[in-house]
């Protein structure tokens, strides 16, 4: 059985560093049904509600940036084409060519070593293949769902990849409309255009937003590119992964692989309590983020992804609601406005394992920079 934590009240409250204290007031019980909420996508049959805390299964990794990169201009524009030629790595990358037709290196990592993991070879922008299916969002029989294939970054998005992005930011990088799932094209609105007032105005000004209290970024390189990227607001995250050839994964696809799917895991490694060993958390490295894909493959999920609780928490794309009742397909809260509260999820290295089941859901502004909230990319299968 799950392990929950139950709280209705949704509070503004100040971050506080020691254990257990950052976050709690954010809690959302995840059955009861709100009138506000809009799950969008088709009525579907029941959802699988068998939960077995099952190994990981092997995964298949369909977006690289391994091996040796050489940049030839570096990332291009708003458009995000990849001008580098490069080398394949071990895990299925093309090779890229002089002329910028390298589909499988995102912006992002161009001109990035492969740092990621626990070995720290990995490519920081590999991702894995999530094969779709039905299952019950947060282990609730009222709220059965189903996601399409999608991919998911295997790692939280790191300081070096966001430096990329800052390089050559802009408040109006971003289309209208861009960012949208392509499982559920005609009712995901993507990007809103309105967003790019609430954007930081230059990469100055988005480098300052950046250095909040227990923040990773920093204005120069240093021995942390390879630590998750935090205080990221909303609209930075989904800005920053359409711009990556990606978008924000929807809340149900962020859960679907955190819980390994119909398999409903208490954590992404199945039922086993974490120590140190699974994820990065406090007791053991409190309050300060380890790079990504240290805990990597003990405490990965079944596809793949490592960190997927503990070390930062990751924004997803839904408006923080309850679930509405009923099942549904490629759903997602997309009724969207600048002060409506966006869901994160997944723990971080300031909170206790209680923190850290697949199950649990939280929400906050969109416009916070937290120094404990980053993000990861979802992309096509």
């Amino acid at each position: 059985m799950s392990r929950r934590i139950t709280r209705l009240t949704v509070l503004s409250v100040a971050l506080v560093t020691a254990c257990t204290t950052d976050f709690t007031a954010y809690h959302l019980e995840s059955s009861a049904a709100s009138a506000g909420a809009d799950s969008v996508g088709g009525a579907l049959g029941a959802a699988s509600s068998a939960a077995t805390n099952g190994g990981v299964s092997g995964h298949d990794t369909v977006t690289t940036g391994g091996g040796t990169t050489s940049t030839n201009g570096g990332v291009s524009s708003a458009a995000g084409t990849n001008n580098a030629s490069g080398t394949s790595g071990t895990t299925g990358g093309a090779a890229g060519s002089a002329d910028g037709d390298s589909p499988t290196l995102p912006p992002s990592c161009i001109g990035l070593a492969s740092s990621c993991g626990s070995d720290r070879s990995a490519s920081c922008c590999d991702a894995s293949s999530v094969p779709g299916g039905p299952y019950n969002r947060s282990d609730e029989a009222t709220a059965p769902a189903t996601v399409s294939t999608f991919a998911l970054d295997d790692y939280e998005v790191t300081v070096g990849r966001f430096r990329n992005f800052v390089a050559v930011y802009s408040p109006t990088l971003t289309a209208a409309g861009a960012g949208k799932n392509p499982s559920n094209l005609a009712l995901d609105p993507g990007w809103n255009s309105a967003w790019n007032t609430v954007l930081p105005a230059s990469a100055a000004a988005l480098t300052t937003a950046l250095q909040c209290p227990s923040g990773t970024f920093t204005p120069s390189a240093g021995a942390n590119e390879s630590d998750p990227v935090t205080c990221v607001s909303w609209f930075e995250a989904y800005a920053f992964c359409i711009w990556d050839d990606g978008r924000l994964p929807t809340e149900a696809e962020w859960n679907y692989a955190a819980a390994g799917g119909a398999e409903e895991r208490v954590y992404p490694w199945g039922s086993t309590v974490p120590d140190d060993s699974y994820a990065v958390f406090c007791p053991g490295s409190c309050d300060k983020v380890q790079s990504v894909g240290s805990k990597a493959p003990t405490g990965n999920g079944k596809f793949g992804q490592a960190d997927l609780v503990g070390n930062a928490w990751e924004w997803n794309l839904d408006v923080y609601a309850n679930y509405s009742s009923g099942a549904c397909n490629d759903c997602a809260n997309t009724t969207a406005t600048s002060s409506s509260q966006r869901v994160f999820r997944g723990g971080s290295a300031g909170n206790d394992d209680t923190f850290l089941l697949s199950a649990n859901r939280y929400g906050r502004d969109p416009s916070d920079h937290n120094g404990f909230i980053g993000f990861r990319c979802a992309r096509k299968p």
